[in-house]
């Protein structure tokens, strides 16, 4: 009777064992060919996207490099199914001059554009892009304090090809509101933040510059989480107040 009990025990362990492997199986093929999770860190990319965000990342939109695999072994160079972003998509990238780091940002400029803001306002290939004065961004201030009603210049901006999204400005004559003009080269994508005056991206050429098709890991696509900024996730007992239960299961746009 011991032996028989032993035996069954001896297969339930082993049939645990199994789905659990299963289970990691399913997971690794969903996280390296379907969707991967990522969470926003920073405000660089307010008000589109706010520190305490999860969404879900496509990397089938662009095809798949090393990068898309977990641990980026470098096992094969360029991209397999390979796709390039349009103008306007909000991607997950490997950082040129650290791949081990993510960033996601806004993609402004496709290889052989000429990318140059003057006074504030972006222009692609010498012509301004259409931008239009929204009420004040409110709330979560995006310029690094910690005033939660700080008031924020707030625009609509249209892409050549006709992709609109919101930024954020928060001071007039900053750092970067007149730039060198940034040619894109080939196989290369210039990205930026929608919060312009908090974001270190592809204008910065020392700390970001211009990305390798082969660096985007993949395409922004839905929020399926959020909790306010500076609260802790797992703390489930805060959720009732804590999650921004308006942003879950929206599409990034």
């Amino acid at each position: 009777m011991s032996a028989t009990t032993g035996t069954k025990s001896e297969s339930g362990l082993g049939e645990t064992i199994r789905v659990v492997i299963h289970a990691l199986l399913i997971a690794l093929v969903i996280r390296t060919f379907l969707f991967q999770p990522f969470n926003i860190p920073s405000g660089s990319m307010k008000a589109t996207l706010l520190v305490g965000d999860y969404l879900f990342v496509s990397k089938y939109s662009y095809g798949y490099s090393h990068y898309s695999i977990p641990f980026s072994p470098n096992i094969f160079s360029g991209r397999i199914f390979g796709s390039e972003p349009n103008r306007g998509d909000i991607v997950v990238f490997r950082l040129p001059r650290d791949d081990s780091t993510d960033y996601i940002k806004r993609v402004i400029g496709l290889p052989g554009d000429r990318i140059e803001v003057r006074s504030g306002l972006l222009y692609i290939n010498d012509e301004p892009i259409k931008r239009e004065r929204l009420s004040d961004f409110v709330g979560e201030d995006p310029c690094g304090s910690a005033d939660a009603t700080a008031k924020v210049k707030r625009w609509k901006e249209t892409l050549p090809n006709g992709v609109s999204y919101e930024s954020l400005d928060c001071t007039d004559n900053s750092y970067m509101d007149n730039t060198i003009v940034y040619t894109v080269p080939p196989g290369h994508f210039f990205m930026m933040g929608d919060n312009r005056d908090n974001s270190t991206d592809s204008r910065f050429l020392s700390q970001v510059g211009y990305v390798p098709l082969e660096n985007i890991i993949g395409r922004a696509q839905m929020i399926f989480f959020s909790i306010a900024e500076g609260e802790q996730a797992w703390m489930i007992w805060r959720w009732p107040f804590a999650v921004r239960w308006n942003r879950l299961f929206t599409i990034v746009r």
